[in-house]
């Protein structure tokens, strides 16, 4: 699949002979704003010696997607309500500079690396080696530390108007990673308004490796407003609990019964304050990895969230075993997105598929070890409708 993936990219590019238009092409573009109003001359710098950029991915239906190679972050997504009217539906930042971590320590739509969620302590043991990783959340290494990939510039390896692939390499030891590293995340917008997400990885040396992806979506297309009233749905019949810092225990537990129960459609906020609880008080909301049904079928639904004011339906299909999925708990008012939009409390919802946080030290759960001749593969839908 994945041979196939960048053979059909390849041959497309080389049909069109799309890399040496793609200036010409940028020219163009760079006079108008986009479909969500961004100005892709504000995307262009130079960040730590690297060429950033905006690239708008477009389809027949005229769903638009913006994304910039600095941590490969999705930074708007256009798609129709019920009305026939676009609306964009993820948080994100005006201009690049907004990105950097001097000004916002943000993972807004960022392609996730090397480790996605959190590592107990900073630390795992692979083949009776130590590692020692950075630790900037409640002593633990969240998303790959201070440095993770989200405030890198990926290469650009090939571009068309529906698609986009960018890379990554990543030496030996960084961060306290074992192994050199090559990662791909291939971004494809089809006509049918599917936004898929494609990453594949190699090493060197063993390592470990759960890539995700970041966007907080907001499906009224208005972020001062919260996303409580939408309906959430997860294709999952336990979670993995946490203990006051957000570290996964090690149990895998029933949602029946339980406010973690979204096997029905149901409002997000209908017990997101259920502080009685002990899980909606450790993650201050809904901050937990669930536990998929899907088996790693990419074909069958893992969760869903619907807007009843927008009609807007996002569905999320995956071949990972879990689901992260976080309430915007953090947001605080501190951060002014887009269109000068200030983000507040549970103003979005993110949706990263990937495996189960702190795996490297539950070796009884599905392994994300990367081992040299393996490949690593993760693919992510989000897919758009109305209803």
């Amino acid at each position: 699949m994945v041979m196939k993936t960048f053979k059909i990219l390849l041959a497309a590019a080389l049909a069109t002979a799309l890399l040496p238009a793609c200036t010409k092409s940028n020219s163009v573009v760079d006079v108008a704003l986009t479909k969500s109003g961004l100005n892709p001359d504000a995307f262009k710098t130079v960040y730590e010696g690297d060429s950033t950029a905006l690239y708008t991915l477009t389809n027949a239906s005229g769903m638009e997607v913006c994304i910039t190679n600095f941590g490969g972050r999705i930074v708007s997504v256009s798609v129709p309500d019920k009305d026939g009217n676009f609306r964009d539906v993820v948080l994100g930042f005006d201009s690049i500079q907004a990105y950097f971590p001097s000004a916002n320590q943000t993972d807004f739509g960022a392609a996730i690396g090397r480790y996605a969620n959190r590592i107990n302590q900073g630390r795992f043991t692979l083949d009776g080696v130590e590692y020692q990783l950075p630790q900037n959340n409640y002593g633990h290494c969240l998303h790959g530390g201070p440095d993770g990939w989200q405030y890198r510039v990926y290469g650009v390896e090939l571009v068309s108007d529906s698609s986009v692939v960018l890379s990554i390499d990543s030496p030996d030891g960084d961060s306290n990673f074992p192994g050199n590293v090559h990662a791909t995340v291939a971004y494809t917008l089809s006509d049918d308004n599917a936004l898929s997400i494609e990453y594949n990885a190699y090493s060197e040396a063993p390592t470990i490796i759960n890539m995700t992806n970041h966007s907080y979506f907001n499906l009224s297309g208005d972020p001062a407003k919260p996303i409580t009233d939408q309906e959430l749905t997860i294709n999952a019949s336990n979670f993995t609990p946490v203990d006051s810092t957000f570290m996964t225990t090690g149990e895998i537990l029933p949602v029946e019964g339980t406010p973690m129960d979204f096997r029905n459609a149901k409002v997000i906020g209908a017990d997101i304050e259920r502080t009685d609880y002990e899980q909606i008080s450790n993650g201050k909301g809904f901050d937990h990895n669930w536990v998929l049904d899907t088996a790693g079928n990419a074909e069958v639904e893992a969760a869903s969230v619907y807007c009843p004011s927008t009609g807007i339906l996002l569905q999320v299909y995956t071949n990972e075993p879990g689901i992260q999925i976080y309430t915007g708990n953090f947001l605080d008012g501190t951060v002014t997105g887009k269109n000068n939009i200030t983000y507040n409390q549970r103003t979005a919802i993110c949706l990263e598929t990937q495996h189960y946080p702190d795996t490297p030290n539950k070796p009884q759960w599905p392994s994300a070890v990367l081992r040299p001749g393996e490949t690593y593969h993760s693919v992510c839908t989000y897919k758009f409708s109305t209803k």
